[in-house]
């Protein structure tokens, strides 16, 4: 059965209709492939998000930890999110490397009388506001204390803020 202008295929309406099924599954590959991106782009949306919901839930958690263990050693705490958006889940700065010695020159260099040039003397610190470091380091970096409490060993410290 063959027809004059077809192919004898049954079904087909000649070379027009062989042109239509190709533009039909065009446009059908065009919205596959957009339901494609936009599915993908979702997927990495709520992936973003559920990481981004737990460093949020770690860094409340570890703040919280932080203000208890503050409050007992008889500090002033700052509040809750002072605390989440200063050290968030990592311990920010304070972690980063804490035995370096730049660190260090800068941690030495708070403990001074605070003038500039050659009046700027080394003074004896208090050890309750050198500890406090040690308990930020406690909660969010522990593993990096060890190296941090030699140091603070050998510093000369006394008890001289007043309550």
């Amino acid at each position: 059965m063959s027809t004059a202008t077809g192919t004898g295929t049954p079904g087909d309406d000649g070379p027009e209709g062989g042109a239509k099924r190709g533009l039909m599954a065009s446009e059908h590959r065009w919205i596959y492939i957009g339901s494609i991106v936009v599915l993908v782009a979702m997927v990495v949306i709520g992936l973003l998000s559920f990481t981004q919901l737990h460093e949020t839930n770690e860094a409340n958690r570890k703040a919280s930890q932080l203000s208890d263990t503050l409050r007992a050693a008889g500090y002033p705490v700052p509040s809750q999110q002072q605390i989440v958006h200063t050290l968030g889940s990592d311990g920010g700065a304070v972690c980063q490397d804490p035995s370096d010695a730049l660190v260090q020159a800068q941690w030495k260099y708070g403990m001074s009388n605070g003038a500039a040039g050659p009046g700027q003397r080394p003074v004896l610190s208090d050890r309750q506001v050198v500890l406090g470091e040690a308990i930020v380091l406690s909660v969010y970096c522990p593993e990096k204390l060890d190296a941090i409490e030699d140091k603070i060993d050998d510093l000369k410290l006394q008890d001289t803020v007043r309550d």
